[in-house]
């Protein structure tokens, strides 16, 4: 799967949120300033081209909605950046963040806490 760009990912979480709709649509979700219309249309073109979403024509009108799931996305760009960034260790992912103070104890806690529960789930 192909990294987004920024403007990339930032039509794709609107059209994740919204589902379908036309170029109109997603620029109504934008905050402002809004992007261009044409910028707009540019961006969801190129992510018909990467396949990130399919349209189909109703009238004059083409409809976008989304071919690849958010979690997904998500899931494959976090694999990409702890393998690059942190030699491919949650562990380094996570020491960063606690050396960098953007972690705090309790969240540690609550992360140790969700991996013991997800590894008694998985031995029932």
């Amino acid at each position: 799967m192909k990294k987004l760009t920024a403007q990339e990912e930032e039509a794709m979480l609107i059209i994740w949120k919204i589902s379908e709709g036309c170029v109109k649509d997603f620029l109504d979700q934008y905050p402002e300033p809004q992007p261009p219309y044409t910028t707009l249309a540019s961006v969801v073109k190129n992510l018909e081209k990467k396949k990130f979403i399919s349209s189909r024509k109703i009238g004059n009108v083409y409809l976008y909605r989304p071919t690849v799931k958010q979690d997904e996305y998500q899931q494959t760009m976090m694999s990409g950046v702890v393998k690059d960034y942190f030699q491919d260790s949650y562990k380094e992912l996570v020491t960063f963040f606690a050396k960098e103070q953007k972690i705090s104890s309790d969240e540690l806690k609550e992360i140790i806490s969700l991996i013991e529960m997800n590894a008694n789930t998985t031995k029932s």
